[in-house]
């Protein structure tokens, strides 16, 4: 019969050919580190403060090429002056512009911020591998010296340590750097306690891990176990521990120099701003309400950003 195939004359059904590729850029495999970005981005208040805390760090880092004002300079003609076209802040007792003072300060707040937390990071992360790799006699030490640094009341401790240390730094180092290490050293010294514990717990999960075995059963060494798969994984946790560590130290920084044990007078820091004008709360609100919404904005950015890693670098949360 005409028109008939062999496969419909036995009643077969003819095979229907494969469907042309469709051509079209090949999709690159997403890191774990664009994953995590999209899931921070889903986090509005996390996202948002990153945001703030890029612009507060951008202003205090070329704000004073711009606003070239000394943070030294007096007009006693403009005491306890108001905020105004003229000084955008107010100014001091001193009639010192208050604007190019917390501009200053920022720089130094959010250094020794930065500083005390690498340490606080690279201490922690280096006792806290060691005891979840070495186990035994080694880790009940190590946590024995945590769990004592833990123990030791912090403030006061931080107060004796700068008021033993402040003079001989100052005659190595001078003025503002002898200050500026010290108080790095104190600060960092006291936060790396949280970090080491935190780096121990994820060792003790993650090296009884099937890549990890994998790892050790062919040949690699314990240095290559840590650097290159127990150590990585472990990098989420330690990073928002980080930043909270940079809102810690910038409040215990704060403390001192509102304590009077921070950096000397002629060097403002948002801490020592707030101490200077505690004595004016009546008279010029304006000397300390600044330097404190500085304060309070980092630290509040800071927390909300580490929310927002937390979140984000846990693979098992969904936003």
């Amino acid at each position: 019969m005409a028109g008939l195939t062999p496969a419909s004359v036995t009643g077969d059904v003819a095979p229907v050919p494969p469907a042309a590729p469709v051509l079209g850029k090949p999709q690159r495999p997403t890191s774990l580190w664009a994953e995590a970005w999209k899931r921070f981005k889903r986090h509005r208040l996390a996202y948002w403060s990153l945001w703030v805390l890029c612009l507060l760090v951008l202003a205090v880092l070329i704000g004073p090429i711009f606003y070239k004002v000394g943070i030294n300079d007096v007009d006693l003609q403009a005491r306890l002056a108001e905020p105004s076209a003229k000084h955008w802040m107010g100014t001091d007792d001193l009639g010192r512009d208050l604007l190019a003072r917390v501009l200053y300060g920022g720089r130094i707040s959010l250094a020794v911020g930065m500083a005390a937390m690498l340490m606080a990071i690279i201490v922690g992360v280096f006792i806290g591998s060691v005891a979840g790799m070495a186990r035994g006699w080694v880790d009940a030490a190590l946590m024995w010296v945590t769990d004592l640094f833990l123990s030791l009341p912090q403030l006061p401790l931080l107060l004796l340590l700068i008021f033993l240390f402040r003079d001989p730094l100052k005659a190595a180092f001078g003025l503002e750097v002898g200050i500026f290490i010290l108080i790095v050293l104190v600060i960092g010294g006291f936060r790396w306690m949280p970090v080491a514990r935190l780096v121990r717990a994820q060792f003790f999960s993650l090296r009884e891990k099937e890549f990890v075995e994998a790892a050790r059963a062919l040949g690699a060494s314990t240095p290559r176990q840590v650097l290159r798969h127990i150590l990585p994984n472990s990098l989420g946790p330690v990073i928002v521990a980080g930043t909270i560590d940079i809102a810690a130290a910038i409040l215990a920084e704060s403390t001192l120099s509102f304590l009077g044990l921070g950096f000397p007078p002629d060097v403002p820091t948002w801490g020592r701003i707030l101490y200077d004008g505690r004595d004016y709360m009546d008279l010029a609100v304006h000397w300390a309400l600044f330097p404190g919404l500085a304060i309070f904005i980092t630290v509040l950015t800071i927390n909300f950003i580490g929310d927002g890693l937390r979140d984000a670098l846990d693979p098992r949360r969904v936003l």
